[in-house]
């Protein structure tokens, strides 16, 4: 089958690779029909993981069932199933929990697994034509009649929609609230959006992209360039002293606008921005070690946080990946009753054969590029 193989720092090519097969009772295998490029991709195609070679990418996935093994008894072979990107067993602790981005049943050294992604377990990524999934009766969320027309829109419950969900339940974001959130990737704009289902009275997103603060203005948000002036002060005049929650959708590659990283910068950012006892939702990926970090203290996953201001001002934090499993199927209610379209964030529908070019263009952050769905 053709899959999308990582092969080094910013190197990716489509190859041919042994077919994803059923390896035991409880696997479905898995027609892959929509899988988005994520930002978190990107992490491994820059090399800043340790994502090995040879690997499929791809977390964010959706397709037909085509085969089931003898223990699978409620997905059926022609379901139209989206996936999760956690690999959850649905009966360890944390799963039991509702904890399934931290499986521990996992083949993993760390609690959690992922399709196609670094340090979370063995498992292929979708960004092919097939795709293996585990625990196929509890991983497998089986979509209502219309996906087929809306599948743009249901594939974003793979990981986006409900890890920008996340970040609001993190901040415990409730009705009538200020939120601001940094980062206007897919997630960032899925966050803003989600403050807005959630009851928000005000949303502010932070970026510099032209192209992300029209499509943050689209869900409803003020759009703050950071690039023109103080952005904190700017957020503290419109929200009358700061935000009442806020949201981290940028994580350990945040960085100025001359391009210099500066991990910290949205965590601190946020301290800042966000009012006494406010809370704080991130969701932005920070990781142990990143040996491409501008210093030796986040090299090993430190930062120098802001902890003194946020101690005094009594502010609280949630983090994490998401459990997309505590959110997709309510969230794909509101796609079916049309009252959410996450789609709006979709600037490219690709075959799996050009997924290389695409990396590259959204890697560039090339102007438009903002989500894309790879079609095998």
């Amino acid at each position: 089958m053709k899959a999308l193989v990582y092969q080094g720092p910013r190197t990716v090519e489509v190859a041919d690779i042994p077919d994803a097969r059923i390896e035991r009772p409880t696997d479905a295998l898995v027609k892959v029909t929509s899988t988005n490029i994520c930002g978190s991709d990107l992490h491994m195609y820059e090399g800043r993981t340790t994502m090995e070679s040879g690997r499929t990418l791809g977390h964010e996935n959706l397709g037909i069932v085509v085969e089931t093994g003898d223990g699978v008894d409620r997905v059926k072979v022609g379901d139209r199933v989206c996936l999760p990107f956690n690999v959850g067993c649905g009966f360890c602790a944390n799963c039991e929990q509702g904890f399934t981005g931290f499986c521990l049943s996992v083949e993993s050294d760390t609690p959690g697994g992922a399709y196609g992604f670094a340090a979370m377990g063995t498992y292929a990524g979708g960004q092919a034509e097939y795709l293996r999934v585990p625990w196929a009766d509890f991983n497998c969320l089986v979509l209502p009649e219309d996906a087929a027309e809306k599948e743009n829109d249901y594939v974003m419950l793979a990981d986006i929609f409900p890890t920008g969900y996340h970040a609001t339940e993190l901040a415990d974001v409730s009705p009538g609230e200020s939120v601001v959130v940094y980062g206007g990737g897919p997630v960032g704009l899925m966050a803003a959006y989600s403050a807005h289902l959630r009851g928000a009275s005000q949303v502010l997103l932070v970026d510099r992209q032209a192209d992300r603060l029209r499509l943050a203005e689209q869900a409803g948000a003020v759009a703050i360039d950071d690039s023109r002036g103080d952005h904190v002060e700017q957020i503290l005049d419109l929200t009358d002293g700061g935000a009442d929650k806020g949201c981290e959708c940028v994580g350990y590659q945040a960085h100025d606008p001359q391009g210099d990283e500066k991990p910290e910068a949205t965590m601190n950012d946020l301290v800042a921005s966000v009012k006494a006892t406010g809370a704080i939702g991130v969701v932005g990926v920070f990781l142990p070690q990143d040996e491409a970090a501008p210093t030796e203290l986040t090299q090993e996953g430190k930062l120098p946080f802001d902890f003194g201001q946020f101690w005094f001002k009594g502010q609280r934090i949630g983090t994490g990946q998401a459990n997309v499993k505590a959110y997709n199927r309510r969230l794909g209610r509101l796609i079916q009753q049309g009252r959410a379209k996450p789609s709006f964030i979709v600037s490219h529908e690709l075959p799996l054969s050009e997924a290389a070019d695409a990396y590259r263009h959204f890697d560039d952050r090339d102007a438009g590029w903002t989500k894309v769905v790879l079609k095998p």
